[in-house]
């Protein structure tokens, strides 16, 4: 039988980088997934998975030697986060705002998981068991067993851990065989990604604007390597790009969602054209898909020696895209504990070690999810009296200058973590 310090279940973005971190404290770490990333290759159309990786998430995959590939890659940075309701209520948050170049970069999901694979390659202390997955786990005092499967050959391994780390998503098995509940619900609605060409030139701005059935919303996307000064001018006359690639998010009730999914895709350009606000300008619809919008957060993120990260842990109301930068956030925790642990000579597997992750992260995970929450019930509700405050809330943020200053800027540096 195998014997590892941790188990880390799911390579996803969050479970590969997890791996690495604990990887990089000296551990010996075991990687579990069923599925290999798909390789790169620069013809490859635009994913429609993608994420706003935020400053602070940059930073922790900076740490981890994979953000110089993601950007040898594509990725797009974006300075700007423009807002609104009605016209006269738009804000925009600016990069400059908070001393930093740009707000984050809009990355394609399979390239930041790649990137932290090819990293997880080169360390001698990861083992990767792919394609593997996990069919039964049970703790003891001092350790925890896994059996796992190939699913190619039928073979069946078992290893122990002193520590396994469940970033196997939202329908994590791991937290379900644990017996670790969860408190949910389900939004009602639906969002649609449509990837996009768009007639004006590559844009260092992403937006939404808010309508009662949900918000529609922009994240520029770039099909190219990033270069020497590729951020774009705010009046976009700089770039020598004739177009630019753009990922659209539009969320609506299920039904509404599921009958735009059937059209086709010059069907969807119209409809884009119909709802979407005229700063779009002309498109063409290249790909799309949908998902349903659910809230879920485990009632705990421990069981023993059996740790939540990432969507196991908790789903967030995908609308501000703060999801894999909470994920990142529980990663560097979960480093932070474990290495302090061991720099002050503690037992880093110990129970009660492992109980300050929780304590780190639980709280500021909660207040992302509800603040989201709040933002989601409060532009979807139909009073006009609701309706009349929250666009001059927005007003008083973009044009009084202490709440300028203050709101905007601390909600800034919260959101980018610096």
């Amino acid at each position: 039988m195998k014997q590892f310090d941790c188990v880390v279940v799911g390579g996803g973005m969050v479970g590969a980088a997890s791996a690495l971190t604990l990887a990089q404290l000296g551990l010996r770490v075991a990687l579990v997934e069923q599925f290999e990333p798909e390789p790169y290759s620069p013809e490859q159309n635009l994913d429609l998975r993608v994420s706003a990786i935020s400053i602070a998430s940059q930073h922790l995959l900076e740490q981890l030697g994979a953000w110089s590939q993601v950007i040898q890659w594509r990725a797009c940075p974006y300075k700007r986060l423009g807002v609104w309701e009605q016209a006269y209520a738009y804000t925009e948050f600016n990069a400059h705002d908070i001393k930093q170049h740009q707000l984050g970069h809009i990355v394609e999901n399979r390239l930041l998981q790649l990137a932290l694979w090819q990293k997880i390659n080169t360390q001698t202390n990861i083992v990767l068991f792919c394609p593997y997955n996990l069919i039964n786990l049970s703790q003891e005092i001092s350790q925890v067993n896994l059996t796992l499967k190939n699913t190619e050959t039928l073979t069946q391994t078992n290893i122990t851990a002193k520590l396994v780390i469940a970033a196997d998503g939202a329908n994590s098995q791991v937290r379900k065989m644990v017996d670790i509940g969860i408190t949910a619900w389900d939004y009602q609605q639906s969002a649609m990604l449509i990837n996009v060409k768009t007639e004006k030139p590559q844009q260092d701005i992403t937006w939404q604007q808010f309508f009662p059935t949900g918000p529609v919303a922009f994240l520029p996307l770039k099909k190219t390597p990033l270069t020497k000064g590729d951020l774009p001018q705010e009046n976009n006359t700089t770039n020598a790009e004739l177009g630019g690639y753009a990922s659209l998010v539009w969320y609506h009730q299920r039904d509404e969602i599921k009958r735009l999914s059937a059209l086709s895709n010059q069907q969807l350009q119209q409809e884009i054209i119909t709802a979407f606000p005229k700063r779009l300008g002309k498109i063409e619809v290249v790909d799309k898909g949908a998902f349903p919008l659910t809230r879920r957060h485990a009632n705990s993120y421990q069981s023993k020696r059996v740790l939540l990260l990432g969507d196991a842990a908790h789903t967030i109301n995908p609308m501000a895209g703060q999801g894999v930068n909470l994920g990142f956030k529980d990663v560097k925790a979960l480093q932070t504990v474990i290495a302090s642990a061991i720099a002050n000579g503690e037992s880093w597997h110990d129970i009660n070690v492992l109980a300050r992750y929780e304590t780190m992260r639980r709280k500021d995970n909660l207040l992302m999810m509800s603040t989201m929450d709040a933002l989601y019930h409060s532009f979807s509700h139909p009073s006009s009296m609701v309706k009349m405050v929250r666009n001059m809330s927005l007003f008083a943020i973009n044009k009084m200058p202490f709440i300028k200053t203050t709101v905007k800027n601390k909600a800034l540096a919260y959101a980018c973590g610096v």
